[in-house]
C-alpha cells in the first residue's frame, strides 16, 4: 500500500516543479528595457549565527553583469554605505564603460568590518538607447557560509 502512495506522489510532484520551472521562465521572457537605473544591492560585512550573536565575517563582492548582447551600458557610480545609511566609499572616480556580456566586480574585504549586517551598494547605470538591464549582485564568503543578494532598482523621486 505505501508503494502506490510513493508511485503516484512522484509524477505529481514532477509536474508541480515543471510547472514552476514554466512559470519562472515566462516572466523572464520579456523584461522591461531601460536607459538606465539606479539600484540598491543588499551586502553583509558579516552576519549574527547561535544564541549569543557571535559576528561571522564576510568577504562581499559586488558583481555587475551587461546582459545586453548587442549594447554597451555605462556604469556612472558605485557607493558602499553602511548599516546607518552612512556614505563609506565611493568606487568609481569616473564612469565605466562595460561592453555587451562584459562584467566588472568591487570587492569588500574580510577584515573591513565597517558595513556591518545592514550595508548596502547603490549602484547607477545608464545607456543611450534601451537595452536590458544589467544584472547586480552581491556575493557574501565567508569561512562558515557563503550567499548572494540580488540587487533591486529604485523608483526614481519625482
Amino acid at each position: 500500500m505505501m508503494t502506490k502512495k510513493y508511485i503516484l506522489g512522484c509524477p505529481v510532484l514532477l509536474i508541480g516543479l515543471l510547472l514552476c520551472a514554466r512559470g519562472t521562465a515566462l516572466t523572464q521572457e520579456n523584461p522591461s528595457l531601460s536607459k538606465g537605473q539606479k539600484v540598491y544591492v543588499p551586502a553583509y560585512s558579516h552576519i549574527y549565527t547561535g544564541n549569543r550573536q557571535i559576528p561571522s565575517f564576510l568577504t562581499v563582492t559586488l558583481s555587475i553583469r551587461n546582459t545586453d548582447m548587442a549594447r554597451t551600458i555605462e556604469v556612472v557610480s558605485v557607493d558602499y554605505y553602511d548599516t546607518k545609511g552612512t556614505l563609506l566609499k565611493k568606487y568609481l572616480p569616473s564612469p565605466v564603460s562595460l561592453k555587451p556580456l562584459e562584467s566588472i566586480r568591487y570587492v569588500v574585504d574580510y577584515d573591513d568590518k565597517a558595513g556591518g549586517a545592514g550595508a548596502n551598494f547603490i549602484a547607477e547605470w545608464r545607456s543611450e538607447r534601451a537595452v536590458n538591464p544589467p544584472i547586480m549582485e552581491t556575493i557574501m564568503i565567508g569561512s562558515r557560509s557563503s550567499f548572494t543578494s540580488r540587487g533591486q532598482a529604485l523608483i526614481p523621486l519625482k
